[in-house]
């Protein structure tokens, strides 16, 4: 590992950035694909939205090249949303809901509680 502690901020921003694409983040496109969500409708996670996080860097060198290195980039983006997805599932089980699109917000939950059998759109 060439900087651990960049490594680990590498790894925060990334749970930062799921978190935000799970319940926060959503972009309107017109019917000519141009986005119409303005800048103080898109919404980000601040610092009371986000958890404690504990990260554990294990090297793992990539036979890819001579130094073994590797990006670490955006790894915690899709483990955070994909595991703040399945939680709201399994916190509404008794409800059998299926949420196939993000984010999560609070009107999405209203609607697959009041829709039980729906599949979240």
């Amino acid at each position: 590992m060439i900087n651990p502690q960049t490594a680990e901020g590498q790894i925060h921003g990334g749970v930062v950035h799921g978190i935000g694409n799970a319940l926060f983040e959503w972009m309107g496109y017109d019917e000519n694909a141009q986005p119409f969500t303005m800048t103080s409708e898109y919404l980000l996670p601040t610092a009371p939205e986000i958890p404690p996080i504990d990260v554990q860097l294990v090297e793992y060198p990539s036979p890819k090249n001579p130094l073994g290195v590797k990006g670490i980039g955006e790894s915690g983006t899709v483990p955070a949303a994909a595991a703040i997805v399945s939680g709201v599932e399994d916190a509404l089980r008794d409800y059998k809901v299926t949420i196939e699109e993000i984010p999560v917000n609070p009107a999405k939950l209203f609607e697959l509680i009041r829709r039980p059998s729906a599949t979240a759109r």
